[in-house]
Order: structure tokens, then C-alpha cells, then sequence
């Protein structure tokens, strides 16, 4: 089906929507990664500032990065399907105006993307993308952190380390396997994006 059978103040319009969300998610990944690198100087400047505080607050940002991450991971999927879709307005519909070849079943790709809207990336990727765009650096600086506030403790780190009945070394484990683990998904081979 060629664009000429289709109404082409639609597609007009639903480029211009398109784009408008575009904006709007694109923000809004933005405001996620504020949100998480706010959350987590206030949590550590605090526990970093006051002796009296256990370092196991600095899991606390941890998590909310964590969570963040995977909110922005769900936000980016849903972008990459938006992007998806003005890709194949631009290049069906307007690079066919200027005389390009028409792509082959663009308007099928299109209107199957608007009746079973399914994100061209997965949820994996998306976190694989953000961790390595934004968060890896703030994972790196909480582990930094942690590891000054063991340091400062004035006592061996794993002593420190220690959380209610877990001795030190296993703390220490635990939390160089997961830093081990956000490092590895970042250095994952790069997701292909659509397009």
C-alpha cells in the first residue's frame, strides 16, 4: 500500500505527535537520571558527614539507583518504539515526497506498530544502554563511597564491613560481585537500535 492511498494530513499529524513524545520521554530519561544522582549525593554526603552512621546506608542509594536504572531502562524502550516510528515516516513518507524510492511495506511496519505497539528493543538492552550511558559512573562513585566510609571507620575494613551477624569479608563480597555485575552489562556488546 503506497503513501498516495493514505491521508496525508494524518501522517502529518501523527509525525508531529510522534515527535512531541519524542520530547516528552526524552525529558523524562533526564529527570530519572537527576532524580537518582540527587537521591544518592544527598544519602551519601549524609552518611559520609556523620560518624555515627552505618555504612550500610549507602546501600540504601544503591537500590534507589537501581530502581531508577530500571524505570529509565522501561522509559528508553519506550522512546526507542517512538523513534522506531517517526524512522519510518521520515523515510517513507517524507523521503518518498522528495522523490526517494519508497521503502518496501513501511505503511504495514507502521500501522503494525500502532495497533501491537512492541518496543524494537528489550528490557535488557535498554538497561544495558542506560547503565553504560549514565549509571555505571554513579555505581562506580557509591562503591567509592562505601568503601571511604569502611575507611574512615577507624577500624580494619573488615571489621567494618561487618553487617549485624555477616562478617566483613562477606559484605565486601557481596558488593564487589554486584559492582562486578553492573561493570559486565556494561561492557556488553552494544544493543543494536532500530534503524
Amino acid at each position: 500500500m503506497g503513501s498516495n492511498r493514505i491521508d496525508t494530513n494524518t501522517l502529518i499529524h501523527l509525525y508531529r505527535g510522534e515527535l512531541g513524545r519524542m520530547t516528552t520521554y526524552r525529558v523524562r530519561l533526564d529527570t530519572t537520571s537527576n532524580w537518582a544522582l540527587g537521591a544518592s549525593i544527598a544519602i551519601t554526603t549524609f552518611a559520609l558527614g556523620h560518624q555515627s552512621v552505618p555504612h550500610v546506608l549507602i546501600a540504601l542509594p544503591v537500590v534507589l539507583t537501581l530502581v531508577f536504572a530500571l524505570l529509565e531502562a522501561r522509559r528508553m524502550q519506550d522512546l526507542e518504539l517512538i523513534r522506531y516510528r517517526v524512522r519510518l515516516l521520515e523515510q517513507g513518507f517524507f523521503a518518498t515526497s522528495l522523490g526517494c524510492p519508497e521503502p518496501t511495506s513501511w505503511v504495514e511496519h507502521l500501522g503494525e506498530s500502532l495497533t501491537s505497539p512492541r518496543s524494537p528493543l528489550g528490557l535488557l538492552d535498554a538497561l544495558i544502554v542506560r547503565i553504560r550511558r549514565n549509571y555505571i559512573w554513579l555505581f562506580t562513585t557509591l562503591y567509592a563511597a562505601w568503601w571511604l566510609k569502611l575507611s574512615l571507620s577507624g577500624a580494619p575494613v573488615l571489621d567494618a564491613a561487618r553487617v549485624g551477624l555477616a562478617p566483613g569479608w562477606l559484605v565486601i563480597a557481596i558488593a564487589s560481585a554486584a559492582l562486578i555485575v553492573v561493570i559486565g552489562l556494561a561492557a556488553r556488546a552494544r544493543p543494536l537500535l532500530p534503524g
